[in-house]
Order: structure tokens, then C-alpha cells, then sequence
């Protein structure tokens, strides 16, 4: 069968990767086209265009490149009525992925499935109209979730998180070896921090150096900066010490080998803590003060974590628009260092968190189910 998937950032790359390794064991024949990136391509198909050409957030960034924003849903949408796939499959990528849903809903009968719900639980709640219009399954990967659409009476399918099966096989396959690590990065002996400054550029420019800054604290630490896919390193060597290592495409390695991290919000915090690895949510904004007011209006949720979210507590502390300033941000962090005062309530809650997303297998189950429901159409 023909699978057509979009997603719009690095870390719906490495889902939609893993989903379509888990699709090919289920149909042998499986044939992918995609918007994507490098771990999708990996696996085999046709990139049509990669997510680092689609990736703009905020409002003046995405209103002046609206033509470009524009050219590629045209793009995408005529890609798929072409090739005609058997099932088009959207991964989170909300602004974009349901305009694409509603438009090959209205002029094909390509069945639509979502992996990995948008967020709208959180806000945006009105997108649920399109949703129980356009999404002919959705699957998440969140337990809470399950709940929220029941709510709006809209049947969906909870399958584990991927997340939980990425570093899972990644801790099978690779033992802990921080002397090699450190030897092939050339970092020094010293106790390692992760920096995990997020996916976009806008992100990096908000918050690494105010990070930065806090890391010249604590002498007595390594911090290394995870380098996003599709950034360039002279885009991160604006925001920091020269002294400062960046490493490429060994986010998970980094976390595996660190005692602490300071991460922007998104799935990094989840794939953290499934680590073990204490941390602090950094997310800066401008007009830190107005962003505040307004979150507590305009958010349906207490927390903007996934860590959070799931365990229902403040599980990590979360600095979030004028919250995240140096100071607290040097507070906070030291508390979470060996010795520190909330490391230890932390792992706890780690393990928690572990017993409430259950076992590896998100991937193979929703290949499993897509490839039934197709197959009995």
C-alpha cells in the first residue's frame, strides 16, 4: 500500500520514521512519499519537501513567509491528489496538516488518520469541529487524551508513546560508555550538563543565552549544547562562549551521559526525564508579563510540559515567559544538581511518570491498527 505522511519539525521526523519502520513489518509492499526529513528519508521512500524549508513560528516570522507557506500547501496538496495514496497520514503540525485534511476530504476519498492528536486540549479547543469532520482516526499518544475527546464524543485510539519506544531501543543498543563519549566529542572529565534550546530558530535565539548565562555559574560542570537538525552551528555560536561544545545528531547519546539538563519545552522533556535526567523547563517570550496574563485566559491547561501534563503535578519546574529569567533560572537549576535540594523528589516522579505511559510498542501498535483498518476498507 501507498502511505503519504506530513510532519513539520525534527521531532515528528523521528516519530513518523519509527512508524514507518513499524508499517513496513506489517505490509511488506509498503510504499512512502512525505514531508519530512533525514530519519524519514532514512527509511526508505520519496522526500518531497524537508520540514527545515516549513519550519516558522510566531507571528511575524510566518507573515512574511506567507508565499512560502502558501507554495508548499499547494504543493502538498496537488503531491498527494497525484500520487494517490492509500492512506494519508498527518503527525502534529496542527496550522498546516489541518488545512491539508480538510482539502483532501472535500475533493478525495483518501481515508485521513492523525498520529499524535494536536494540541487543542491545551488550546485552540475549536479545532475539534475539524477534526470530527475531517480525521477519519486519530491516534494519540498521550493517556490523557482519552478523556478530552470522549468528552466531545469523538472515538480515538491511545497507543503508548513513541518516545517511550525511541529510548528504549536506544538504551538497548547502546551501553552507557561516557569514556568513548567523551574521547570522540572532546569534552573534558567534568560532570555533563544538556542544553536542549529547542527545535527553531526563534526558540535557540529566546533562550540559549540566557542559559549561557546561567552555565557560567557552575565552573565545576561541562554544558553541551544539543545542535537541532537543519541548525547550523554559526547560527548557535552567536548566543555562545566559545568554550561552549555543540554536538549534531547525538541527542539521545548526550542525554544518556549527563547528570542534569536545561530544556525548552516540547518532546525533549519527555525523552529527558525518560532518561533520568533532572531538569529545568526554560521558555522565554517576549513581553514576558502580557504572555502571563494572557496564558492563564488562553490556555485550558496548568502546565506547558509534557512531563507535567502526563504526571498531573508540577513533576519539573516549568519557567515559563517572564518566569524564565536568569535568576530563576540559576535558582532552580541548582537545585536539581547532585546534592541538590529537588533531585531527588524528581527521579521519583520519573519513575511514576514511566508506570503511567507503559511499556514500549506505541509504533508497532499503531502500525498494526492502520494497516488492519485499511486492509478491511
Amino acid at each position: 500500500m501507498k502511505y503519504y505522511l506530513i510532519v513539520g519539525e525534527a521531532s515528528g521526523d523521528l516519530h513518523a520514521s519509527n512508524l514507518m519502520r513499524s508499517l513496513k513489518k506489517y505490509d511488506e509492499n509498503a510504499e512512502f512519499r512525505f514531508f519530512g526529513g533525514d530519519l524519514m528519508q532514512a527509511v526508505g521512500g520519496t522526500l518531497v519537501k524537508h520540514y527545515k524549508d516549513m519550519a516558522y513560528m510566531g507571528f511575524i516570522p510566518v507573515l512574511l513567509h506567507l508565499r512560502t507557506i502558501f507554495r508548499n500547501m499547494s504543493l502538498c496538496k496537488s503531491d498527494i491528489v497525484e500520487w494517490k495514496p492509500d492512506v494519508l497520514i498527518l503527525i502534529d503540525y496542527p496550522g498546516f496538516n489541518l488545512k491539508i485534511a480538510k482539502y483532501i476530504k472535500q475533493h478525495t476519498d483518501i481515508p485521513v488518520y492523525y498520529y499524535i492528536s494536536p494540541k487543542i486540549w491545551a488550546w485552540k479547543e475549536y479545532r475539534i469541529k475539524d477534526i470530527k469532520r475531517d480525521i477519519d482516526k486519530m491516534f494519540s499518544i498521550l493517556p490523557f487524551e482519552i478523556e478530552f475527546y470522549k468528552k466531545h464524543d469523538y472515538p480515538i485510539c491511545y497507543v503508548g508513546n513513541p518516545s517511550v519506544d525511541s529510548v528504549s531501543a536506544y538504551l538497548d543498543a547502546n551501553p552507557y560508555d561516557r569514556e568513548s563519549f567523551i574521547k570522540e566529542n572532546g569534552l573534558s572529565d567534568k560532570p555533563i550538563v544538556a542544553i536542549l534550546a529547542g527545535s527553531r530558530k526563534q526558540e535557540i535565539k529566546d533562550n540559549l543565552k540566557r542559559m549561557i548565562e546561567v552555565a557560567r555559574s557552575f565552573p565545576d560542570y561541562q554544558f553541551v549544547v544539543a545542535g537541532a537538525p537543519g541548525i547550523a552551528n554559526e547560527y548557535y555560536r552567536q548566543y555562545i562562549d566559545t568554550d561552549t561544545n555543540i554536538i549534531f545528531s547525538q541527542t539521545y547519546r548526550l542525554l544518556q551521559h549527563s547528570v542534569a539538563a536545561m530544556v525548552t519545552s516540547g518532546t525533549a522533556t519527555l525523552e529527558t526525564a525518560l532518561f533520568g535526567v533532572p531538569q529545568v523547563v526554560c521558555y522565554y517570550m517576549a513581553a514576558g508579563k502580557l504572555v502571563s496574563f494572557l496564558r492563564k485566559f488562553l490556555l485550558k491547561v496548568k502546565y506547558i510540559s509534557l512531563v507535567n501534563l502526563i504526571t498531573g503535578t508540577e513533576t519539573v519546574r516549568e519557567l515559563v515567559a517572564d518566569e524564565m529569567s536568569v535568576s530563576n533560572l540559576k535558582h532552580e537549576f541548582a537545585a536539581i544538581l547532585p546534592g541538590g535540594t529537588k533531585r531527588d523528589a524528581i527521579l521519583e516522579r520519573y519513575a511514576d511518570l514511566k508506570l503511567i505511559l507503559g511499556k514500549p510498542g506505541a509504533s508497532e501498535k499503531a502500525a498494526a491498527n492502520i494497516v488492519s483498518s485499511l486492509k478491511s476498507k
